[in-house]
């Protein structure tokens, strides 16, 4: 199947995050490893809720858990790239809030790769969900 959409751009996300790559990131063909992305889309998101004062990982009482990804690869990127990830909420539901990810390779406006990244909330002890916290959803209908 193929996708005959054009590539997402700068446009169309909210937040930005400069992350540059490494020389470990390329694999035999010389580009990022497909994994990286998946690592990038990650570092991007909870970078941000970081940035916000809104993820302490070690305290928290409700802590979020991925639930769900994807991507699609549009173009090539690679060591020594700066890649900039593009950050939107898509949806927000009870317990879960699902990201939208655009990885823009140096000062290209159109997305090398575009994903998204579901998290669900969950009380730290039991692993239960639990609704998402006030400020967390003030923050996510800040960005959808």
């Amino acid at each position: 199947m193929v996708d005959r959409q054009a590539p997402t751009t700068r446009a169309s996300y909210r937040v930005f995050r400069p992350i540059p790559t490494r020389w470990m990131d390329n694999d035999l063909y010389g580009h990022l490893n497909n994994v990286v992305h998946y690592s990038l889309f990650d570092t991007a998101v909870n970078g941000w809720l970081m940035d916000q004062e809104l993820l302490d990982p070690h305290h928290d009482p409700v802590i979020s858990m991925v639930v769900e990804t994807g991507c699609r690869y549009r173009g090539e990127m690679g060591f020594p790239d700066l890649v900039t990830a593009g950050l939107a909420v898509e949806k927000i539901g009870n317990s879960s809030v699902r990201y939208r990810i655009g990885l823009f390779r140096n000062a290209e406006q159109s997305a090398s790769a575009e994903g998204f990244f579901v998290h669900v909330y969950v009380d730290r002890a039991t692993r239960r969900p639990v609704p998402i916290p006030t400020p967390l959803r003030a923050a996510f209908e800040a960005i959808a």
